[in-house]
């Protein structure tokens, strides 16, 4: 029997003062699913700028994935976050979960400054939007491991594995995770997972870039 296409979807454990990742939730909820013919295979990352690249790199090499959904959670956004833009930078603001806090370092030397997600990000937008999640595009993913991963995400395909598309995307916090945050934005695990399913779903399919603004002013 043919094995079914692989979707490599990872989250990331909790960090900071949460006990809980939505990213990594989505990851474990989704494994083992069947999507568009592709078996999802979840797993979590670890918030550490020393491990979470070589993680994620053996999952890529043991699984030779058709697409990679990188997963981090962005506090205080109020939309699924379709990440465009992956810079060569780590600068992090706080420590991460070894207790690690580089500054002004290159995520890979001698790398690209940047990168953009090889995901169709307008028609997914396009597609999330008619199922009613809120979602954006954004320009930004940070400086901390989130970033850290994307990057690492990118120059692989780009390198070692240009068959396979991926990219990142940020959820929000959990309304439980919202209270302990002054009432921060937040979205239903529920519906954070069907945009996930939703993406994975549809990401390879899509072959025309609609023409529509995705851009920002600020």
């Amino acid at each position: 029997m043919k094995k079914p296409r692989i979707a490599l979807v990872t989250g990331f454990a909790p960090f900071a003062d949460d006990t809980i990742n939505p990213s990594a939730e989505i990851a474990r909820k989704l494994h083992g699913e069947i999507l568009d013919g592709m078996l999802v295979i979840g797993a979590v990352l670890p918030t550490e700028f020393a491990r979470s690249l070589s993680t994620l790199e053996a999952l890529i090499e043991q699984h030779r994935p058709a697409l990679v959904l990188a997963l981090g959670l962005a506090g205080g956004r109020n939309e699924i976050s379709l990440e465009r833009v992956a810079i060569n930078l780590i600068d992090a603001r706080i420590a991460d979960n070894a207790g690690a806090q580089p500054m002004d370092e290159a995520v890979i030397a001698d790398a690209p400054t940047a990168y953009f997600s090889s995901l169709p990000l307008k028609g997914l937008l396009l597609h999330l939007r008619a199922l009613g999640i809120p979602v954006t595009i954004s320009h930004s993913a940070g400086t901390f491991v989130c970033n850290q991963v994307f990057f690492g995400l990118a120059h692989l395909l780009a390198t070692r594995y240009p068959k396979t598309i991926g990219g990142f995307v940020h959820v929000p916090y959990l309304p439980e995770q919202a209270l302990l945050h002054n009432d921060a934005a937040s979205m239903p695990l529920d519906m954070q997972i069907a945009a996930i399913r939703a993406i994975v779903e549809t990401a390879l399919k899509q072959h025309a870039t609609p023409v529509i603004s995705g851009g920002t002013t600020h």
